[in-house]
């Protein structure tokens, strides 16, 4: 028989059993995937972790909520500027302590080791797509970008060194606002560097201001609100005194959405909010816009002269010029010129989407348009007040006529108004000084004005947009004291007479040209609407090539008294 030698167990005490199991744990631990430091990203908005990878992809915004992270002055400069093309300037003005603030000496090499920066703003040269201009860039991870002296004498040196050079400058603005800890020194910078702005714009340059989150107090006050053109990235923070100032100041809660970028672009004080991913792009496309360069225009032919204005009674005329698919102003911008970026705003109260404009290329010359526009349907004619301009309306045309002054280019407006809105709170902002400071100014500027009616041309509220070198009507527009309806109303006191009135009225392209009112008649084969627009646009086009071979070399005084002279001798 065989025998089997009983296995000889250890007992295991309990102390060494748990130490058995800390060693098997810890070895598991050591074979477990780890995830890299740094390597994901909590959004500010949503609040999800993000693949950080991927936020980069997308221009640092959360590809979940679309929120915008701040950005870095590297990485800023990175996403706008071609690879290696920044050189900085002025790298070694750092702060100082003006006012012998306790322990900001220590807070500012505490930041500047932190940041690697030595202020709050950069500034240098550098290109975008092969053009060249000057970008300074606020960095809110110094002091929150508060403005001290450093950062003043940084920008003033920055726009002085722009205008020797003849270059355009770039702002991106992210501030808290005035440094507190330099006190009256950092309010002056304000005055500073907004006097240097001043002769920058003095030399006829541009001066492009892009405002993130969040731009406020001092900054927004001076240098931020000053460009030329305002962009603004989507959901930035933006003004004077910060929403808990506010609240806490004079105890007002503030509505949802108060001081965004959306808020600020329907008041009117800034032209543009630009996505991330646009931006290079729509920056490249502003410095081509205002790069000085002589343009061929080309002529095409014109057979215009084989046609003659159809027999047709002034009320017919009236009633096409009114037609609901008539086409509209922004219909012929978009026909006749290329690459249209539309400005917005007055700067001083709202956006009046009762007019268009903005800066377009026609045949490769920067020009402004601007249009009085029409809606097509109910909701679009809410929205453009059915081409009835408000006091900010015009302020905003005569904004963007003078920018076009400023850079000498030509300005071509297109006229489609039953009049200028009448309600009472147009009453209350100023509609006869805004139409009448148009007429003031428009008489006097240094560019050639084309004014183009097609549609109604409905008395004073036309005018503030056709006080121009030349004027040239469409066949079947109108161009009239007011309404036949309230011209009969007023004359006759029956409103009903409008189609005689019309008759009488002489508001018809045949008739105002024999009166010397308009120059040129453009005539329509048959009511042209927006999609019948050949015809018109061959011949809005030979106008305007023609337009500009007349105008192009003449000095800006002989300019201004060409106009002057033609409604001199009316």
């Amino acid at each position: 028989m065989l025998k089997f030698k009983k296995p000889n167990y250890i007992a295991i005490a309990g102390e060494d059993r748990k130490e058995i199991k800390e060693k098997a744990k810890e070895k598991d631990k050591d074979t477990e995937p780890r995830v890299p430091e740094g390597l994901w990203i909590k959004c500010p908005k949503c609040g999800d972790m993000l693949y950080k990878e991927d936020v980069i992809s997308h221009s640092y915004t959360c590809y979940k909520c679309g929120a915008y992270f701040r950005v870095r002055t590297k990485n800023r400069l990175r996403m706008v500027l071609d690879k290696h093309s920044f050189e900085e300037w002025d790298k070694e003005i750092q702060g100082n302590n003006p006012l012998k603030f306790p322990d900001y000496e220590e807070k500012l090499a505490q930041v500047q080791e932190k940041t690697k920066l030595s202020e709050a703003i950069t500034c240098g040269k550098g290109k975008i797509y092969g053009m060249e201009a000057v970008l300074c860039v606020c960095d809110s991870r110094f002091i929150m970008g508060s403005m001290g002296q450093a950062v003043g004498e940084k920008l003033a040196k920055a726009f002085e060194r722009a205008t020797e050079e003849k270059l355009p400058v770039i702002c991106f603005c992210c501030s808290g606002g005035a440094r507190m800890q330099e006190g009256m020194v950092s309010l002056m910078q304000m005055a500073k560097t907004s006097a240097a702005i001043k002769k920058h714009s003095n030399a006829g340059l541009l001066y492009i201001s892009v405002l993130t989150d969040p731009t406020t107090g001092g900054v927004t006050a001076s240098f931020a609100m000053l460009g030329d053109i305002i962009l603004a990235e989507p959901g930035a923070l933006i003004g004077f005194a910060g929403p808990r100032v506010i609240e806490q100041t004079i105890g007002q809660k503030l509505p949802e959405g108060f001081q965004r970028a959306e808020f600020l672009l329907e008041h009117g004080f800034i032209d543009r909010i630009v996505k991330r991913e646009d931006l290079k792009s729509t920056l490249h496309k502003l410095l081509q816009m205002h790069q000085k360069s002589e343009v061929s225009i080309t002529n095409t032919e014109n057979n215009s002269r084989y046609l003659k204005v159809q027999e047709r009674s002034a009320w017919e005329r009236v009633q096409l010029s009114r037609a609901s698919d008539r086409a509209t102003a922004l219909d012929y911008v978009e026909r006749l010129f290329t690459d249209f970026l539309e400005l917005s705003g007055d700067r001083l109260y709202k956006d009046d989407k009762a007019i268009a404009g903005g800066i377009a290329f026609f045949q490769g010359m920067p020009v402004t348009v601007i249009g009085i526009q029409k809606g097509r349907n109910t909701k679009e004619n809410i929205e453009r007040n059915f081409g009835m301009p408000s006091p900010e309306g015009y302020r905003k045309a005569l904004r963007l006529m003078k920018q076009a002054e400023k850079f000498g280019r030509m300005v071509i407006n297109f006229v489609d108004t039953p009049g200028a809105f009448c309600g009472m709170e147009a009453e209350e902002r100023g509609q006869g000084e805004a139409i009448a400071r148009n007429l003031l100014e428009m008489s006097d500027l240094k560019v050639p004005v084309l004014s183009v009616m097609i549609g109604e041309g409905g008395s004073g509220g036309a005018l503030a947009l056709a006080v121009a070198n030349e004027v040239i009507m469409l066949e079947n527009a109108t161009y009239s004291i007011l309404s036949p309806e309230g011209f009969a109303s007023i004359l006759w006191k029956d409103g009903k007479k409008a189609k005689d009135a019309a008759e009488v009225m002489k508001i018809t392209a045949k008739d105002l040209k024999k009166l010397g009112i308009i120059d040129e008649i453009i005539y329509e084969k048959e009511p042209v609407t927006a999609k019948n627009m050949e015809q018109v646009t061959i011949q809005l086009s030979q106008c305007l090539s023609d337009f500009i071979d007349r105008y192009q070399h003449m000095e800006g005084e002989q300019i201004a008294a060409h106009r002057y002279e033609r409604f001199r001798r009316m």
